[in-house]
């Protein structure tokens, strides 16, 4: 009760309620999983046409969900997994290369985006036939540039 009585006073202060705002974030929480998706595929789909990073990594902070970051490295790989040429791959290593040094996103958003991949990897080779070898190289140049350790490279499923 008293805690809720205290975040009460502090909501009604002016100054104070903007300080939350700030320090919690107003509205990203507050979203739907559907929305937060689209928003997501929206932003990288910009950024394939675009190769802005800063207004990538812009985009990204002003959706406010920090634990939903794994979203993006999810389709991010998976755009690399389903494109034909490499300036998909480059831009989206590029892009997580960016959002990883920024500390953007997480070792533990990180680490949860391939994971969903890696589960998922048996369906998405059913469509993109060639998918097993594109994410074993993909995953392979994400560990050589520091994206992620070892043990996640070495969880990467192959054929």
């Amino acid at each position: 009760r008293a805690a809720l009585d205290r975040a009460t006073v502090l909501l009604s202060m002016t100054k104070g309620g903007k300080r939350i705002d700030n320090v919690w974030g107003a509205g990203g929480g507050q979203q739907s999983v559907k929305h937060l998706v689209k928003e997501i595929d929206m932003l990288l789909k910009e950024y394939l046409l675009s190769g802005d990073v800063l207004e990538a990594e812009r985009c990204l902070q002003e959706l406010e969900v920090p634990h939903f970051h794994h979203e993006l490295v999810y389709e991010a790989v998976v755009m690399v997994l389903e494109s034909t040429g490499e300036k998909t791959f480059k831009m989206m290593l590029d892009l997580l290369k960016s959002l990883w040094k920024s500390s953007v996103i997480t070792v533990d958003q990180m680490k949860r985006g391939y994971e969903r991949v890696y589960c998922e990897i048996p369906d998405i080779n059913l469509d993109v036939p060639r998918s097993y070898s594109v994410l074993e190289r993909f995953v392979e140049e994400c560990f050589q540039a520091g994206i992620i350790s070892k043990p996640l490279r070495d969880l990467c499923p192959s054929r």
